[in-house]
């Protein structure tokens, strides 16, 4: 496995086998999108926080999944013991993850606030894609990231 780019999310399953399925381009818009989403609720005025913001309530599109999410990094046993509570069923993730690509490119107000990350949608979809996979698998997935 190559070492990750400066920003990436990291995708692990609790599956048998690895996942053969991986990005098809860098991850890091995606670690923006759901750290943009979850500052969303604190006031956050990034592009992608208000494309969140909208995504929940004016599409009413689940985000929950996304947000499950913690630092790979981890420094003391609190932190660790936290990491292990990210674990998650893959078929909320994978609908999420799907949902929020479809929605982007069919609205126009959220493609202007997404146009920074163009490839946003596509990694989108390739995450929906590992979560199917593990799905299919009766395996839990967690998202992690590296800044």
């Amino acid at each position: 496995m190559s070492e990750p780019a400066a920003t990436a999310l990291i995708v692990e399953t609790t599956a048998e086998e690895d996942c053969p399925l991986e990005f098809f381009g860098d991850s890091a818009d995606i670690v923006y999108f759901i750290s943009f989403a979850h500052s969303e609720r604190y006031g956050s005025s990034h592009p992608l926080s208000k494309a969140a913001g909208t995504l929940k309530r004016q599409l009413h599109i689940n985000l929950a999944p996304l947000l499950t999410f913690a630092d790979a990094r981890t420094e003391s046993a609190a932190e660790e013991q936290a990491l292990e509570t990210m674990w998650q069923d893959p078929a909320p993730l994978a609908e999420s993850a799907r949902s929020v690509a479809q929605a982007i490119e069919a609205t126009e107000q959220l493609r202007e606030l997404a146009a920074d990350f163009p490839e946003l949608p596509d990694r989108l979809r390739e995450l929906a894609t590992m979560a199917d996979w593990a799905a299919e698998r009766g395996a839990k997935i967690r998202l992690t990231y590296v800044l």
